[in-house]
C-alpha cells in the first residue's frame, strides 16, 4: 500500500511536470497549455457520452433480469478515466484516454475480473453459510446478523416465517 501511495503521490507528478517541461520546450508554453485545455475538453465530451453508453446497457441488462457486472466494471473504469482527465498532464490524459476506449477498457477488465474473482462470494437467500443461516425451524438472520426464532416455537421444531 505504501508503495501505490509513493507512486500515486510523487512518482506520478514529477512524471508529469518532467513531460509537461518536456513538450513546452519543444513546441512552447502557450501551445502547450492550449493542448492540455483541448484534451481535458475532449475528455470530458468522451467520458459524458461512455458514461451515458453505459448506463444504457445497464438498463438493458436490469431489463432481462441479468446482473450488470461488466457494465458496472466499465463504469468504474470510466469514472477512473475522468479523474484522470481532471489531472493535468500528458501521461494521466493519455491512460485515461486509453480508459475510455471500449477496445483498450476490455482487457483492463478481464484483468480486474481475473484479480478479485474468488475474493468476492455470492449467495441466493437461504443458502448464507456459517452460524447465521436458516436452520431447524426456519431461523432466519436480521440486518444485525443476530438469528431470530420463532417467539411461539423457542425448540425451533416449526418453521416460522416472520
Amino acid at each position: 500500500m505504501f508503495g501505490f501511495l509513493l507512486l500515486a503521490f510523487l512518482v506520478i507528478p514529477i512524471v508529469e511536470l518532467y513531460v509537461i517541461v518536456q513538450v513546452a520546450s519543444g513546441i512552447g508554453v502557450l501551445d502547450t497549455l492550449a493542448l492540455l485545455i483541448l484534451v481535458s475538453i475532449v475528455g470530458a465530451w468522451l467520458v459524458r457520452h461512455q458514461g451515458l453508453s453505459i448506463i444504457g446497457r445497464i438498463q438493458q441488462q436490469l431489463a432481462v433480469g441479468r446482473v450488470p457486472a461488466d457494465e458496472l466494471i466499465d463504469g468504474g473504469l470510466v469514472l477512473f478515466a475522468g479523474a484522470l482527465m481532471l489531472t493535468p498532464g500528458f501521461v494521466t490524459d493519455a491512460t485515461g484516454l486509453l480508459l475510455l476506449l471500449p477496445p483498450t477498457r476490455r482487457p483492463v477488465r478481464v484483468l480486474l475480473k481475473r484479480r478479485f474473482t474468488g475474493r468476492v462470494a455470492t449467495f441466493t437467500a437461504g443458502t448464507w453459510p456459517g452460524p447465521h443461516g436458516t436452520g431447524p425451524g426456519g431461523s432466519v438472520v436480521d440486518v444485525d446478523g443476530r438469528e431470530q426464532q420463532n417467539p411461539d416455537d423457542p425448540e425451533g421444531l416449526r418453521e416460522w416465517r416472520p
